[in-house]
């Protein structure tokens, strides 16, 4: 079990996280897929990861006029995954997550994410240094690359405004995807994090999902060649290059194969990707715990131990 590790002795750590999907970003209304409860957050402490992110739906909770409160009910729901995360000294990272019609028409929706960060910041202020703020998860659709990197820096500035110093991480455009990390501007902060978001290839990883068009025809894609792992490599020391170029950390925030794919692959792919960003110095969050992409058999109360072993033996 290797906690707090660190690149070649430097001070930067390198993370390893899983996320709670389909938890606290369901639809309002709608059953979570992942109840959480105490042995979830157990688990991923005593398995041996260091940081879990919280994907939030605070969109579906927020008034639709100024000044968009957000459901006390649910804000105290937040509280207490994250109080159970820091109990367990794991890092958390709290993110705003399926805001779609800000991605659609942002004209109308920048304000209220603005006012939801303005809540979000002021709530957990005081709360301790090991709790991240992640903006907005996979910027898409009309939230261009201009757009966003003007957002981004309004919001920052909201954010500081409430807690100088807590760490907040930024991802680029095209849902988090490598290509779009030169467009990404970073405003001067020393407690910006960089994200991206790794699933290459999409035939492989996302092979039957229901949500992905044309993801039935790569049903049986496997993975494992030589030039698979050149790929992951390339990519990874591709996006690694400009995070020290820009001078920031990087955090693999997602990455993940649906369970369609064959088990075997889904092991030797996830294990390249952990591997192989661990050896750039990049942090990195499994996607995901408990649903279709999961390494935790919620059902059964264990790790499904192949994926377990990938991410976090040798």
């Amino acid at each position: 079990m290797m906690m707090g590790m660190t690149l070649d002795g430097a001070s930067r750590q390198i993370r390893r996280g899983i996320n709670f999907g389909n938890a606290l970003d369901s639809v309002r209304g709608a059953p979570a897929r992942l109840l959480l409860n105490e042995r979830h957050f157990d688990a991923v402490r005593d398995a041996g990861f260091d940081l879990l992110r919280l994907p939030v739906r605070w969109s579906a909770w927020a008034d639709g006029c100024a000044p968009y409160q957000i459901a006390p009910e649910f804000f105290d729901q937040v509280d207490r995954a994250i109080s159970r995360a820091l109990d367990r000294r794991l890092t958390v990272v709290v993110n705003v997550h399926h805001y779609d019609e800000l991605q659609l028409v942002p004209d109308e929706h920048e304000d209220r994410f603005v006012a939801m960060w303005r809540q979000i910041a002021t709530r957990y202020a005081d709360y301790s240094a090991a709790l991240w703020f992640e903006l907005l998860n996979e910027p898409r659709e009309a939230m261009t690359a201009q757009r966003w990197n003007r957002l981004l820096v309004q919001t920052l500035d909201e954010v500081r405004e409430h807690d100088r110093h807590r760490t907040v991480v930024v991802g680029p455009t095209g849902m988090n995807s490598l290509a779009a990390l030169p467009d990404l501007v970073l405003p001067a902060d020393d407690h910006l994090v960089a994200t991206v978001h790794y699933c290459e290839p999409m035939a492989f990883t996302h092979q039957g999902a229901a949500w992905t068009p044309g993801a039935d025809q790569w049903r049986g894609t496997t993975w494992g060649s030589d030039a698979d792992h050149d790929a992951v490599r390339g990519d990874l020391a591709h996006a690694a290059a400009w995070a020290r170029q820009q001078g920031v950390e990087l955090l693999i925030g997602e990455f993940g194969s649906y369970d369609q794919a064959n088990l075997a692959s889904r092991v030797a792919w996830t294990r390249c990707v952990r591997s192989q960003a661990e050896r750039l110095g990049l942090s990195w969050c499994y996607w995901d715990f408990g649903t279709d992409f999961g390494a935790y058999d919620p059902e059964v109360g264990s790790w499904r131990e192949p994926l377990r072993s990938a991410l976090l033996d040798g």
